[in-house]
C-alpha cells in the first residue's frame, strides 16, 4: 500500500503505467498501418483480434487499469504540488523545464477524452453514423492472415469490414482534424514521458540524458508521423474503399 501512500510510490506507478501505455500505443499503430496493405490484413488483423474472446478482454481490461492508474496518480502528485505551497509564485521564469514538461498534465486529461471518443467512434460504435450501427460491411477474405508464420484467418471466410469503416471514418474531415489534432497533443505528451520515465525508474544518467531526450523526441515524432499517415492518406484519396459488396453498398444510400 505504500506505493500508492507515498509521493515515490505514486510516481512509481506513472512510470510503470506509462511503460504499459506506450508498449499499447506502439503495437496499437503497427497494427493499424496494415490499413496500408488492403482489406485482408486489417481486416484479418481485427478478426483475430476478436476470435481471442476472453483474452481480449483481460487486456482491454488492464489497459482500462492502467489508464485509471496513470491518471490518478498523476492528479494526486498535482494536488500535492499545488498544496506544498501556500503562496504561489509572484514572477514564474522558466528556466531549464521544457514545453512537453509543462503541458504534461492538459496533454494528459486531453488525451484521456480522446481516448473515450475513440472506443465510441471504432471499438463501441456510438460515434458512427446510424448507417455503419445498423448495416456493419462484411468482408470476404481474398487470402489467409498469418500471425507469426501461422494462419489465423481462412481464405473465404466472412468478417467485419474494419478497412471500409476506417476509410468512411476519415472521410470526414472535421473527425480526420481532430484525430491529427488529438494524436499531435498525445506525441507531444509522449516525448517527455517517454523520457521523465526512465529518470523515476532510476535508470537515466547525466551521461546519457541529453541522448535519451532526443531519442525519446525522435519516438513522438515518428509515432506522430505513423498516424498522421491514415486520415491523410484518406483525405488525399491515397486510400479508398474498396468495391462496394451488398453489405456496404447500403452504406451509400
Amino acid at each position: 500500500m505504500n506505493l500508492f501512500r507515498s509521493t515515490i510510490g505514486r510516481k512509481i506507478i506513472m512510470a510503470v503505467t506509462g511503460l504499459i501505455l506506450i508498449g499499447f500505443v506502439i503495437g496499437h499503430l503497427v497494427g493499424n498501418l496494415q490499413v496500408f496493405s488492403g482489406p485482408d490484413k486489417i481486416n484479418g488483423y481485427a478478426h483475430f483480434l476478436q476470435s481471442l474472446g476472453p483474452l481480449l478482454w483481460v487486456a482491454r481490461i488492464g489497459l482500462l487499469v492502467a489508464v485509471g492508474l496513470h491518471i490518478w496518480a498523476a492528479t494526486v502528485l498535482t494536488l500535492e504540488n499545488h498544496e506544498a505551497r501556500d503562496v504561489a509564485y509572484n514572477v514564474k521564469h522558466t528556466i531549464r523545464a521544457t514545453l512537453t514538461s509543462r503541458t504534461m498534465r492538459w496533454t494528459g486529461y486531453i488525451v484521456a477524452a480522446f481516448i473515450l471518443y475513440h472506443l465510441a467512434h471504432f471499438t463501441v460504435g456510438w460515434a458512427q453514423a446510424e448507417s455503419f450501427k445498423t448495416n456493419l460491411p462484411e468482408y470476404t477474405m481474398q487470402s489467409e492472415y498469418h500471425v507469426a508464420g501461422f494462419p489465423v484467418v481462412a481464405k473465404g471466410l466472412a468478417v467485419h469490414d474494419v478497412y471500409t469503416m476506417v476509410v468512411r471514418g476519415f472521410q470526414n474531415v472535421i473527425v480526420s482534424l481532430f484525430y491529427i489534432l488529438a494524436v499531435g497533443l498525445l506525441s507531444f505528451h509522449l516525448a517527455h514521458g517517454a523520457d521523465s520515465m526512465f529518470q523515476t525508474l532510476g535508470l537515466r544518467s547525466g551521461r546519457w540524458s541529453s541522448a535519451l531526450r532526443k531519442i525519446a523526441l525522435a519516438f513522438a515524432t515518428l509515432y506522430f508521423l505513423g498516424n498522421l499517415a491514415i486520415p491523410g492518406a484518406v483525405l488525399l484519396g491515397r486510400l479508398q474503399a474498396h468495391a462496394d459488396t451488398p453489405a456496404t453498398a447500403a452504406l451509400h444510400r
